[in-house]
């Protein structure tokens, strides 16, 4: 069998060395992602302090994921990719242990269920906190928790794509490596 995937009975098959690039190729540019999106606090603060807006209610917000709304997304996407790069590297190395077993079809929908839950979550967090300004102006810094809550639940919803991706891909792993022990 091909690294490629081959189409048997209207079918895909798909080997561990297919679905292991899937995963790091996704990884990798979610990863890079969420370092770009690692600029975007460093913006914040600059712009808070050339603002000189550093007053008693950014203060007590700082703890909430260091003061800027996109500090979630960014360790989001930075684990997350990280996540699916090391995914991808334990399907290579099934991949070279010999005849690879099957793989399921969970584990074929993982890594777009984990590409999605991320991409997801970065689109809650940036769309997400422009539309719920709108209606809670400024919801993240004063203590408007209906929109804090809907924000995070929202983002929530996504990670939880991801970890069911995880949980697809983590099973398959766990059953090859018993067969290769």
């Amino acid at each position: 069998m091909s690294n490629a995937a081959i189409a048997t009975d209207s079918q895909t098959v798909v080997t561990p060395t297919a679905l292991s690039w899937k995963f790091i190729h996704w990884g990798l540019g979610l990863f890079v992602t969420g370092f770009l999106t690692g600029f975007i606090p460093i913006a914040h603060y600059i712009n808070g302090a050339l603002a000189g807006d550093v007053g008693p209610v950014f203060l007590k917000n700082m703890t909430l994921w260091w003061g800027c709304p996109a500090i979630l997304a960014e360790l989001t996407l930075k684990t997350g990719g990280l996540g699916m790069i090391a995914i991808g590297l334990c399907y290579l190395a099934i991949a070279r242990q010999g005849p690879s077993p099957d793989i399921s079809r969970h584990e074929r929908i993982a890594p777009t269920l984990c590409a999605y839950g991320l991409i997801a979550e970065l689109v809650t967090a940036g769309v997400g906190y422009a539309v719920l300004n709108y209606f809670w102006p400024n919801f993240f810094f004063e203590p408007v928790q209906a929109g804090k809550n809907m924000w995070l639940v929202a983002q929530g919803l996504s990670i939880a794509v991801y970890v069911i991706g995880v949980c697809y891909a983590f099973a398959g792993i766990r059953r090859a490596s018993r067969e290769f022990r």
